[in-house]
């Protein structure tokens, strides 16, 4: 009994010990680094041009370089996609028996308080066959430092009905965004099959409610491209968009396509998207 009591004694000192030397970060400012990337995970052979199989274990391990991770497309292959990452934090993969789930999927070095999946209410064409949408997730930077991440992908194509339909998914989006993130600091990162300058996409909805582009912001001197048809072909679909608040100030840092980081021994793409970086740092106002 005696040696029960001092085994529990023991242990108790020995928690609390370490409890003491476990530290909340309090720190006004920060970095982090974030990515977004359509990994082309459908099944092998569905795309004549991409080898999911052969190319998706060579992404994994590449991912670790960057904090916040958003994937589109982890349909077939996830397993695969995080043998090789060591993320502390990820959300679990969700799929209806039979089927490819909506392929979105976040890694993060950070704490993930909160992940939840809407899907799109409207599709168009081969989009109805998964259930595409988008993602919220509310992340911990540290211990007074809060943001909402987004991740989306939404209806592709270019016919009217696809149109029509992408539409429809970024206003509800934006509405989503300003029930559950009113007043947040957000970032909205993913694939929007969106162009500025594609006549019948709205992508500028999200310019509204208060964000900024990155690519817009590096890359165009914070000049949005004109609705006008003709293809700006440094616009690419994935994109980076962020929003400060009154008590989180976020500061784009850097942006870039890390083209070269996600290449294979034969100069191959690893997918038919580039990867989408971003450098943020915060600020924590009062």
């Amino acid at each position: 009994m005696r040696s029960r009591l001092l085994f529990a004694a023991i242990a108790i000192i020995f928690s609390s010990a370490c409890q003491k030397n476990i530290k909340e970060d309090y720190s006004k400012t920060g970095t982090f680094t974030t990515l977004s990337y359509n990994v082309a995970g459908l099944p092998q052979g569905v795309n004549f041009d991409q080898f999911p199989a052969l190319h998706t274990p060579l992404i994994s391990p590449r991912l670790n370089k960057y904090d916040i991770v958003n994937v589109q497309e982890d349909f077939y292959y996830h397993d695969v996609l995080t043998k090789d990452d060591h993320h502390p934090y990820k959300s679990k993969y969700y799929a209806k028996e039979g089927g490819l789930g909506d392929g979105l999927n976040m890694f993060s070095k950070f704490p993930i308080l909160n992940y939840m999946r809407t899907a799109w209410d409207n599709c168009h064409g081969f989009d109805c066959l998964t259930p595409k949408g988008f993602t919220y997730s509310r992340i911990k930077l540290n211990a007074i430092a809060y943001i909402d991440v987004y991740d989306l992908h939404c209806n592709a194509g270019s016919d009217s009905g696809d149109l029509a339909a992408r539409r429809k998914n970024i206003l509800q989006l934006c509405e989503y965004i300003k029930f559950r993130s009113k007043d947040h600091a957000v970032i909205v990162m993913g694939d929007t099959n969106c162009r500025y300058t594609r006549t019948g996409d709205n992508i500028r909805e999200l310019i509204a409610l208060g964000f900024k582009d990155a690519w817009v912001e590096k890359e165009k001197h914070g000049v949005y491209p004109t609705q006008n048809g003709v293809t700006d072909w440094d616009e690419v679909v994935d994109k980076l968009f962020y929003r400060s608040n009154n008590t989180i100030q976020l500061s784009l840092l850097d942006y870039a396509l890390p083209a070269n980081d996600f290449l294979d021994a034969n100069g191959d793409w690893l997918s038919d998207h580039r990867p989408l970086y971003g450098k943020f740092q915060f600020n924590v106002l009062n």
